[in-house]
């Protein structure tokens, strides 16, 4: 390789594009739990989830060879932003506004999330294409932005339930659990609206708890849960 075959637009394609606005979604998640607007933190972080759904899709339907692996590259640097940074930093900040939690536990809490989601790309990357299996070996990482985003949406976030569920979630990660890719095409449907719903300024709310939110922490809870018992 000379260093004329280096440049950028000889590596990036569509779907970088669209795992760079993966990343871009973590990372406005992250600038905005700082700024303590953690209901758009929320929103950005399944923002990011969308966006990291149809990045392999777009690559496949686009025939992108990938010889050298930038794509499968970038597209861990954006997830571990995504979906490792950004819920470290929404757990840290949404919970220290909340007098009587010890910062250090919290604080520990975050990196666990963000070493779990470091060791689950790591491992992902390694083994692809060298096992025999096209489940997911340990819970897929987007999976614990998606958990923590709907349970503050939901309008059900508790401080303690939500440390319980990041450092249950973090482990499973990097657990030898397979997990199948999630195929009920009904219940994608309605994710999609309920999506669309949490995601448009439609304000839906019942006790003060929004039951789109709710619905989607539920189907997240289920397979999280449902893959555990079958095994």
């Amino acid at each position: 390789m000379s260093i004329t075959d280096t440049d950028i637009k000889s590596f990036i394609a569509i779907s970088d594009i669209i795992s760079l606005l993966n990343m871009s979604s973590g990372f406005l998640s992250i600038i905005c739990s700082i700024n303590h607007n953690f209901g758009l933190s929320a929103i950005l972080m399944i923002i990011a989830i969308m966006f990291d759904s149809v990045d392999g899709w777009v690559a496949r339907k686009t025939d992108r060879h990938d010889d050298l692996g930038f794509g499968k590259n970038i597209d861990s640097l954006s997830d571990i932003i995504s979906f490792g940074a950004a819920p470290a930093i929404f757990i840290y900040t949404c919970i220290n506004t909340t007098p009587g939690i010890f910062e250090i536990t919290v604080m520990l809490v975050s990196l666990l999330i963000v070493i779990c989601g470091v060791l689950r790309l790591t491992r992902y990357n390694v083994i692809a294409g060298k096992i025999d299996t096209d489940d997911f070996i340990g819970f897929p990482i987007p999976g614990i932005s998606f958990i923590i985003a709907t349970l503050y949406l939901s309008g059900l976030f508790n401080p303690i339930i939500a440390l319980i569920l990041s450092v249950v979630v973090s482990l499973l990660m990097i657990s030898n659990f397979r997990y199948p890719k999630f195929d009920n095409h009904i219940i994608i449907g309605i994710s999609c609206i309920l999506i669309l719903i949490i995601i448009l300024p439609i304000n839906i709310s019942i006790f003060n708890i929004n039951p789109a939110g709710l619905l989607l922490l539920l189907f997240c809870l289920y397979y999280l849960i449902i893959n555990l018992i079958k095994r």
